[in-house]
């Protein structure tokens, strides 16, 4: 696949992306229209917002903050998709202030429950925003990773604050205000109405190896990146997952 349909082939996206293109060409199969109806809630600069609008569909990005909207509207002009890119402000909270109810084959909802009053509201009116079949592909930071980067680092302490807190949190200078565990957001999905399709662990390995390592050694990032992908789906590394991944499907 080309770099210019995707997002850069990083750690913090490639299993991600690759699993929400092919939801996406799902869609367009079930469908037949090769331009769907996307909607990415707190989409923010469009790291997956205009890499969406390159293989042709039309993309609606909301999020609250004007700074990131400008950057949006730049970054898809140089990318030559601003016809096919809108942003608008607003939150997923607040959403059919600013959206279509049932206008959308697809939600992106990435990186939003760890900062909203109400993850299962969020999650509803993500939901909502579907049409009939429509897929979400719901992204959010991982309890077991942060636990275990704490453990890592030495801050035992912390680490059993963030295994014991309701939210997930190490202490008071944590600056992720929700972490959830794959049960939690599957739950989430399911109560909203969703059929889920899949769930995958991302990030793993990515933050605890050496920097150093990864940019030094021929090879390690190719080599990193396929065992990302590989374990990915398998529920035992969701645990320690920095990030987790589910796509579900509307029930129709």
């Amino acid at each position: 696949m080309s770099d210019q349909l995707r997002p850069r082939a990083s750690l913090r996206t490639a299993v991600v992306w690759e699993v929400l293109k092919d939801a996406l060409e799902r869609r367009v199969k079930a469908t037949g229209r090769e331009a769907l109806d996307v909607l990415d809630t707190g989409g923010g600069t469009g790291n997956f917002a205009v890499p969406v609008a390159r293989l042709g569909h039309q993309v609606t990005v909301v999020d609250p903050s004007p700074n990131a909207l400008f950057a949006l509207e730049r970054r898809a002009d140089e990318a030559g998709v601003a016809d096919r890119v809108r942003g608008v402000q607003g939150d997923v909270l607040g959403l059919f202030e600013v959206a279509d109810r049932a206008g959308y084959d697809a939600v992106l909802c990435h990186g939003v429950l760890e900062y909203v009053d109400d993850p299962a509201e969020g999650v509803r009116n993500a939901v909502d925003a579907l049409r009939p079949s429509g897929a979400l592909s719901l992204l959010c930071a991982g309890l077991g990773g942060a636990v275990l980067a704490r453990a890592l680092a030495g801050h035992f302490a912390e680490a059993r604050q963030a295994l014991t807190d309701p939210a997930g949190r190490w202490g008071d200078g944590d600056p992720v205000p929700r972490r959830f565990t794959a049960g939690q957001l599957t739950g989430l999905v399911d109560a909203a109405g969703l059929e889920v399709g899949s769930v995958h662990g991302v990030r793993v390995f990515a933050d605890l190896v050496p920097g150093v390592l990864v940019d030094t050694e021929p090879g390690a990032m190719e080599e990193l990146l396929r065992l990302e992908a590989a374990v990915a789906e398998l529920p035992a590394f969701h645990s320690v997952a920095t990030q987790l991944h589910v796509l579900g499907e509307k029930r129709a």
